[in-house]
């Protein structure tokens, strides 16, 4: 429920606090004064697009702040947790938006700023707003069908979401069943494209690294006669022959200085250790004199071996052109090519299988089909006589609605419906669709007649159902008058005695049902010390009349002259009779 909103800067409006009780509030006002003002801040706190134009004349930013009760909805408390957001400890939240002349907006829920869309997401659950605009879209066919699957209740929407999650499924079949079909030749010939340089993979038989390991061999019999040279040399300076070499090697140079340091040892013990020294590094010389001998002797020129590795270069060469820059790559590839054939291979039987569901699908979507136009068949009936009851109480005892459940042209996700309401005027005449043949006073009590038997339907007779939001009606009540007027108020009364039900109305007679009244009113441009106006905009506040003051304002509402001594008469009659009238 919500218990108050407080506006600044919007519109017309620089500082007001509407607050909001259980029951009937209305909210009345010269035309112009800045009713709408009122709900456009609402709208702004369910998540309604922010426009900057609403923002007040030479104010930078335009602030609405709400209280909502949501101690009785746990989906809506949860909610505001998870934003990270706070409910207070008397089971309220506060929200908070604010729209920035230049165009940019915030929103804050229970302390915290939030997305605009999370303060949409709250608002299905907190608030429905019945204007005039909603009786125009409730001229459509498809918001007749949602209408009347609102109404239906909770076991024929559990129905519809069944049809729903089945149509969906079979949607999805359907593409891929299209797509099998549409591409099979596409996708043979990919399956052969990979068939193809899967054979040729195959047929080579590339190990890992095996274009490196190659690479390495080539370069060496390429160079056999180099390598020898420079090996030899560096044998010859480890451990040469010392018949053929004038200079001494590395092995006898190191050994004979070994030598003199271990004659010498005896006098200073530190040079044993150099010594010692010495001797690991000979035996290191030798293994490596004899490592190099040995490359060497296996150093042999290799013409055969060295075309033969070329040859196999090249025919690893045609594979990393083709399926990547290494052999690595190129068995990557094979390896995602295998589990592609196998994907392609296997659409036939995809195909069939796809199929298959979808026709399991079809019955389905038949049998839950034919048992969601049965409950619609069932609620229209229902819809009907609720509608046409309501309609006997808004003085027009003749009229009835129809509600027609037809089989649509092409089924939807929806179902196989196609729903249309109909008005029949008076008894005799033939039903026409909604919205034509109706005076737009009759359309009016049609629409509210509508909106009270769903909301009426929502909430529960006895008022016992589950938490609901706030109904907020907008001028529905326009063009109409007199006897039909007042009960237009008797019924938004009696919708109040179990659920929070805000009405902006300019009719007396539905105002004097309320049970809280706030008057949006205006006055002149506010003026300096010198008398001169110091800004353009005219300035509205709300305020909560009762007593005389709330008799005043019927009177102005039933005559334009709220000291109308007949006005303010027809006034307490309004207030009396719409008491002994609830």
């Amino acid at each position: 429920m919500l218990e108050e909103i407080v506006i600044e800067n919007l519109g017309v409006i620089r500082s007001a606090r509407v607050p909001l009780g259980p029951g009937l509030t209305v909210i009345t006002g010269e035309t112009g004064a800045g009713k709408t003002m009122v709900l456009t801040g609402l709208g702004l706190l369910m998540g309604g697009k922010a426009d900057p134009a609403t923002v007040r004349p030479g104010a930078a930013t335009a602030v609405v702040e709400g209280r909502v009760r949501v101690v009785d909805r746990p989906a809506v408390a949860r909610r505001v947790d998870d934003a990270g957001g706070e409910v207070d400890d008397d089971g309220t939240v506060v929200v908070l938006r604010t729209v920035a002349a230049e165009g940019r907006s915030r929103a804050h829920l229970g302390g915290r700023s939030v997305p605009q869309g999370v303060l949409a997401e709250l608002a299905d659950d907190l608030v429905t707003v019945h204007g005039q605009s909603d009786q125009l879209r409730l001229r459509t066919a498809s918001r007749q069908r949602e209408a009347l699957d609102a109404f239906a209740g909770p076991e024929h929407r559990a129905l519809l979401d069944q049809y729903r999650a089945a149509w969906a499924e079979r949607s999805a079949l359907q593409a891929e069943i299209d797509d099998l079909t549409t591409r099979a030749g596409e996708r043979a010939r990919e399956a052969e494209l990979l068939r193809l340089g899967l054979a040729e993979v195959e047929r080579v038989d590339p190990q890992p690294g095996e274009d490196v390991e190659l690479a390495a061999l080539v370069a060496r019999l390429g160079n056999v006669e180099e390598l020898r040279v420079a090996a030899q040399l560096a044998h010859d300076a480890i451990a040469g022959d010392d018949a053929a070499e004038q200079q001494e090697d590395a092995v006898t140079s190191v050994d004979r200085a070994r030598r003199a340091l271990e004659s010498a040892a005896p006098t200073d013990p530190a040079l044993a250790r150099f010594a010692e020294r010495l001797a690991e590094v000979g035996y290191v010389l030798a293994d490596v004199a004899t490592e190099i001998s040995g490359y060497v002797e296996d150093l042999a020129a290799d013409p055969a071996g060295l075309e033969t590795s070329h040859a196999r270069l090249a025919e690893l060469g045609t594979l990393t052109r083709s399926y990547g820059q290494t052999i690595d790559d190129v068995l990557a590839w094979a390896s995602d090519a295998g589990l592609r054939l196998l994907d392609l291979d296997d659409g036939g039987e995809r195909l069939r299988a796809a199929t298959e569901r979808r026709d399991e699908l079809d019955a389905e979507l038949g049998s839950v089909g034919a048992a969601v136009t049965a409950s619609r068949d069932r609620a229209g009936a229902e819809l009907a006589a609720a509608v046409t009851d309501e309609l006997r109480g808004l003085a027009m005892s003749g009229a009835s609605l129809v509600v027609d459940v037809a089989a649509a042209d092409e089924p939807g996700p929806w179902g196989a419906d196609a729903v249309t309401f109909s008005l029949t005027p008076h008894p005799g005449a033939p039903p026409r669709p909604l919205g034509k043949g109706a005076s737009g006073g009759e359309l009016s009590r049609v629409m509210l007649a509508i909106e009270v038997a769903l909301a009426t339907s929502a909430v529960g007779a006895d008022g016992s159902g589950p938490a609901l939001p706030t109904f907020v009606f907008d001028e529905v009540d326009a063009g109409v008058g007199g006897k039909a007027a007042v009960e237009v108020g008797r019924r938004l009364a009696a919708l109040a005695r179990r659920a929070q039900v805000v009405v902006v109305t300019h009719l007396a007679q539905v105002a004097a049902f309320a049970d809280d009244q706030l008057v949006v009113t205006k006055s002149s441009p506010e003026r300096d010390e010198d008398g001169d106006a110091d800004s353009p905009v005219t300035v509205t506040g709300v305020r909560k009349v009762t007593g005389e003051d709330r008799v005043r304002e019927l009177a102005r509402m039933l005559s334009g002259q709220e000291d109308s001594d007949a006005a303010l008469r027809h006034a307490h009659e309004l207030l009396e009779s719409s008491v002994v009238g609830r």
